[in-house]
């Protein structure tokens, strides 16, 4: 495995991608749209630049639901994979679901953010700061 990069793909596997390292950031997003886009109490997300990250789609299969809140997601339409986050808040980056990664990343998660809509069914109880959604 090289270090400076890594590689995943969506549970059937029409969709990879190959990331280079490092990542900007891994965080728990617990935010409302992201726990109904992945029927999850929260999506662990690695923040990447954009450019650094190659999709291999030979059956183009990746679409992508552009919101009306804004923001768009990257799903695959084979398998219905959730896979890829872009939004205006923050240009330039790519989220990729830090679960679709075969390969280790150099970081854990780091924050859980959007904390103040957390479910209220599953307890966190580990020690990384808990911030609330940033003021708009």
């Amino acid at each position: 495995m090289d270090p400076s990069s890594a590689k995943g793909s969506c549970l059937c596997g029409s969709v990879r991608f190959s990331a280079r390292m490092p990542a900007r950031w891994v965080a728990h997003c617990h935010c409302t749209r992201c726990q109904r886009a992945h029927g999850a109490a929260f999506v662990t997300w690695a923040g990447m630049e954009a450019g650094r990250v190659s999709i291999d789609d030979p059956s183009s299969t990746l679409r992508w639901h552009v919101a009306d809140e804004g923001g768009q997601r990257g799903f695959c339409s084979r398998c219905g994979s959730p896979m890829f986050f872009k939004g205006d808040r923050w240009p330039g980056e790519l989220h990729v679901a830090r679960a679709l990664f075969a390969d280790d990343l150099e970081q854990l998660p780091q924050v859980h953010a959007y904390y103040d809509t957390h479910v209220d069914w599953f307890e966190v109880a580990d020690a990384l700061p808990k911030k609330p959604a940033p003021e708009a």
